[in-house]
């Protein structure tokens, strides 16, 4: 039988849920689990390297890149370019890996009109006070900032309802556990596996 492809996992949630903390503790589980390279126009720091943290492009060729549609979202943040090119992502689920896309949500709802066969994965707070607490953990916001970071917050969870799972992360583990439940089921669906055996089917008539 022929391999299987890959699956884009597309991981979003409000500022403070956890969703780095999440990914990184996924993809030490699951070795076929491969993160989804962003391309960016700013200038790579010291220790980071082509093709592994970023790819770095110039301000013309990400423009390029926008206009020949080779992206599955973009932004402009601080005055330069970050977006998630399609051809990593679909040479790596050809090659039967799955990419795991961490993503903010207005990201993930550009992905999901180019990828709408992607999973896309909310993660959620146990409560706003516990997310709350979260961000005032890092000690790293104003008053102000977490006012703010709390209302956008609040936007972004209620767009749960484009996502085809939640998730909650009350811990690490746990959360694991789910997405790694959610993979398994997604790679069982009848429509991932009926075309191979449909073939298989043809080869012994």
């Amino acid at each position: 039988m022929e391999n299987e492809k890959g699956l884009l996992l597309v991981l979003s949630g409000p500022s403070g849920v956890g969703k780095g903390t999440v990914c990184s503790a996924l993809r030490n589980r699951e070795s076929n689990i491969v993160y989804s390279v962003s391309a960016t126009t700013r200038a790579p720091r010291a220790g980071e390297v082509d093709g592994v943290n970023y790819f770095f492009k110039s301000r013309e060729k990400f423009q390029q890149m926008i206009a020949q549609d080779q992206l599955l979202e973009w932004a402009e943040y601080v005055n330069n370019y970050y977006g998630t090119p399609r051809e990593y992502v679909e040479s790596q689920i050809e090659q039967g890996n799955d990419v795991i896309l961490e993503i903010e949500v207005q990201g993930a709802m550009q992905v999901k009109e180019k990828f709408p066969h992607g999973v896309f994965i909310f993660l959620s707070p146990p409560s706003m006070e516990e997310l709350k607490n979260r961000i005032v953990g890092r000690g790293t916001e104003t008053d102000d900032s977490i006012t703010n970071r709390m209302t956008v917050a609040t936007e972004e969870i209620d767009m749960m309802e484009h996502y085809d799972y939640v998730v909650v992360n009350d811990e690490v583990e746990l959360a694991c556990d789910r997405i790694q439940a959610i993979v398994l089921a997604e790679h069982c669906k009848k429509e991932r596996k009926i075309k191979q055996y449909r073939k298989l089917l043809k080869e012994v008539k």
